[in-house]
């Protein structure tokens, strides 16, 4: 969602406990191995994700720390992976319009939703959700399905994280496209519009994530698709992850992730992988947010760096195979 600036030092990444599930009527209990129970972990019906409109792709799933994470994954198994991460409240059904030009450009499309979204678990409490709990639930998703030759695409909080896992796993990642995103790390002035949308976050009595993505986006999208933003979140229980994404964006020098994040953006200082800024025109959230990546990056240097007209701050949502090509144009100008 957001840009930052030089940073001093590499923060270590945070080690999590290994958890199991023990089902209990559509909700689970993730139990740390001495017993002690750390997490409530909701699970959405299945019922809620039938005939979603343009998303129909076969489910797939693993565990990491206890919890079932779901993720789209098409194209040829043996093709290098472009990793499409979602943001906050989506999930992979952002992704819908751009999954299938990419595997037929011969890619291996993976869609993860991210814990608390789409088809994964979610855990019931908001303090169950912190930034480096999420950039190591990330890790060990590429390192489970052992991704390599990564092409990120990522999006709002899906750059936060994702940059993130990019800067302190280079060796997996060959390319990376930002979209309408950034990895803030507290020493920035943030645009009013965040500071807006982060009150509303956290003071609004109701939480209407289908209707949150309509106000995001250019497209006036069908009742059926605001109904499948809205598919993942049966009750305002299922929303602890929504609810508390916009209050873990830094926005203070002191925040718990700025020196992590600062570690990052000294990764991207000497970053020479191809690297590539795709933003749209209409999002009042991240306009401008493209040009320090642009100047700090060393990939960045030369690339044809795209603004995509008439897409919100969902482009994907709005522009999806317009977004799909740039990817693919990329990726085909910067071969391996």
């Amino acid at each position: 969602l957001f840009w930052g600036a030089d940073c001093p030092q590499r923060c270590p990444r945070p080690s999590l406990r290994a958890y199991v599930v023990s089902a209990s009527s559509g909700s689970l209990a993730a139990r740390s191995p001495d017993g002690d129970i750390d997490m409530k972990i909701l699970r959405t019906p299945e019922d809620r994700f039938e005939n979603l409109p343009g998303y129909d792709f076969s489910a797939h799933y693993t565990e990491i720390d206890g919890m079932r994470v779901h993720y789209v994954d098409e194209g040829d198994k043996r093709a290098d992976p472009v990793l499409m991460l979602h943001g906050e409240p989506s999930w992979s059904y952002l992704y819908r319009h751009m999954i299938p030009p990419i595997a037929d450009a011969e890619f291996r499309a993976v869609a993860p939703d991210l814990p608390g979204f789409g088809k994964s678990d979610k855990p019931a409490k908001r303090s169950d959700y912190t930034y480096e709990r999420h950039v190591a639930w990330m890790h060990a998703f590429i390192e489970t399905l052992d991704l390599d030759n990564i092409t990120l695409v990522c999006q709002d909080w899906g750059s936060l994280i994702g940059l993130r896992v990019a800067a302190e796993n280079e060796r997996r990642f060959a390319r990376i496209v930002l979209a309408n995103g950034g990895l803030p790390d507290g020493n920035q002035k943030m645009p009013k519009a965040f500071m807006v949308w982060r009150t509303f976050s956290q003071t609004s009595p109701v939480f209407p994530i289908g209707t949150i993505i309509q106000k995001s986006t250019v497209t006036e999208l069908a009742d059926d698709v605001v109904a499948a933003y809205d598919a993942p979140f049966p009750s305002s229980k299922y929303k602890a992850g929504a609810r508390q994404f916009p209050a873990l964006v830094p926005i203070r020098p002191d925040d718990p992730a700025s020196e992590a994040n600062q570690a990052a953006w000294q990764t991207f200082g000497r970053w020479e992988k191809p690297f590539l800024t795709a933003f749209s025109d209409k999002d009042p959230i991240t306009s401008g947010g493209e040009r320090p990546w642009q100047k700090h990056v060393p990939g960045a240097q030369g690339q044809a760096h795209t603004t995509i007209r008439g897409g919100g701050h969902f482009l994907q949502e709005d522009k999806g195979p317009e977004l799909a090509q740039v990817v693919i144009e990329f990726a085909a100008a910067n071969p391996l």
